[in-house]
């Protein structure tokens, strides 16, 4: 690919049938020593099997990455629309405030 004629700009192709998207309402993480797999799945209720809908593999530092993107455009869009509430944040102790960290 010629740079000049894009002034560098990588050029993103978005696919008809993936514009689409994908729906889920689980995400399964895991992590080897030079990978990262994060599983998309779709729960439904009542059934007992649910389905990977998509898996995407990336580098550690790529996934470094994709979190601070994630954390920049949350805080963007609690900033417009107000704090997401989930229903597991009783569960999880805020940050740096886990018992018997020094």
């Amino acid at each position: 690919m010629d740079d000049q004629s894009n002034n560098g700009q990588l050029q993103i192709e978005l696919k008809e049938d993936v514009a689409q998207g994908t729906y889920a309402n689980l995400a399964i993480i895991t992590h080897s020593s030079s990978e990262f797999i994060l599983d998309f799945v779709r729960v439904m209720p009542g059934v007992p099997k649910a389905g990977v809908q998509s898996r995407i593999i990336v580098a550690p530092e790529h996934a470094k990455r994709l979190l601070r993107a994630l954390e920049d455009n949350i805080a963007k869009y609690e900033q417009v629309f107000g704090k997401i509430r989930t229903s597991d944040e009783q569960s999880f102790p805020p940050i740096g405030g886990i018992q018997g960290e020094a």
